[in-house]
């Protein structure tokens, strides 16, 4: 009865925790490129060109293919949660068929800098219910209606009632492990939902840089870009509720009509980031920056929906998330 209600309540929300929507990922990596094309003397333009011709593309189509790539990444199929007592095995919630919800996979893409190092020992957390402190009514929905419920480990692994397991995934054996970078993890962090201390996003990001160096791959290189989530204030401030899809859908509407992306802007940006070392693979810190930027700028669109408050703080936000794929171009381009 309980789950019910919860359906009716959460079938007539909108809910969305993929911060800036994929066709706004997809355009923060071809501006990116668009603006180390316009500046060719101060980005690594030049070996992007050579790369590109090394892959048989033009630098117009790598760029489509690192933003789609970007873009792909809400789209993964590599976290699934188990009923407590059911113990069958979803990527989404009966409740997020509607377009705009996406997938459990969307919680690894937090950074929360409302609070200090996480249970892994990371320095900032990722999602984790039980710690926000800023949330709406979609983060206690869900976490009700998600209570117990427990991340698939694979066969063998936890079970639901009577060792009912209809596991689909080993998320915690694959993807969990995956992002574990540097830090810790025990399976009794991920056995109840509302309990559980995802990886921040700035780890996704490393695993796929690091997986981009080994390979060469520019569709491993493009699923790193997807941590301009943390240009977000959402998604550094950390909840799923709180204006998150209006605000989603404002930037996307109004990305060409206001000029988010003006390119002056962005060099003006490019300034407030420390370049990663050519000595180090570690992408983190730049991550960071840009997640304690967003953070710092951008906490009023969690309480405003005012077109001016929305807009000050695109200005500020968008150029800043074109200007670290930028920074990560440029030492992508020379770190393999």
């Amino acid at each position: 009865m309980k789950k019910a209600l919860l359906f009716c309540a959460l079938t007539m929300m909108t809910m969305n925790v993929q911060a800036f929507s994929q066709e706004t990922h997809k355009r923060i990596v071809i501006d990116a490129i668009n603006y180390m094309a316009q500046n060719p003397t101060t980005t690594q333009y030049s070996r992007l060109q050579q790369y590109a011709e090394k892959n048989n593309l033009t630098v117009n189509a790598l760029a489509d293919l690192l933003g789609q790539a970007a873009y792909d990444v809400d789209d993964f199929e590599d976290t699934f949660f188990c009923g407590a007592i059911t113990g069958d095995c979803v990527q989404a919630p009966v409740w997020g068929a509607a377009k705009s919800i996406v997938k459990y996979t969307s919680y690894w893409h937090f950074q929360n800098h409302t609070q200090g190092a996480d249970a892994h020992g990371n320095d900032f957390g990722g999602y984790n219910y039980e710690k926000l402190t800023v949330w709406g009514n979609i983060d206690s929905l869900a976490a009700t209606w998600l209570k117990g419920d427990y991340l698939d480990d694979g066969a063998g692994g936890e079970t639901g009632w009577f060792r009912a397991d209809d596991t689909q995934y080993n998320t915690y054996g694959v993807t969990e492990a995956n992002y574990r970078i540097d830090s810790h993890s025990s399976y009794a962090m991920y056995d109840d939902f509302e309990e559980m201390p995802f990886q921040p996003i700035d780890n996704l990001g490393q695993y796929w840089y690091q997986s981009y160096l080994q390979s060469g791959q520019p569709q491993l290189l493009g699923f790193v870009f997807h941590t301009t989530d943390l240009l977000q204030p959402h998604h550094t401030w950390t909840t799923s509720a709180l204006n998150h899809s209006s605000w989603e859908s404002w930037v996307k509407d109004y990305y060409d009509q206001e000029d988010l992306n003006n390119m002056q802007l962005v060099h003006n940006a490019m300034a407030d980031f420390t370049a990663v070392p050519i000595t180090s693979q570690d992408i983190r810190p730049l991550l960071t920056q840009g997640g304690a930027y967003s953070y710092a700028q951008g906490g009023i669109v969690l309480n405003s929906q005012d077109h001016y408050d929305r807009l000050t703080t695109a200005k500020q936000v968008i150029p800043h998330a074109i200007a670290m794929v930028v920074h990560l171009l440029n030492h992508a381009m020379v770190a393999r």
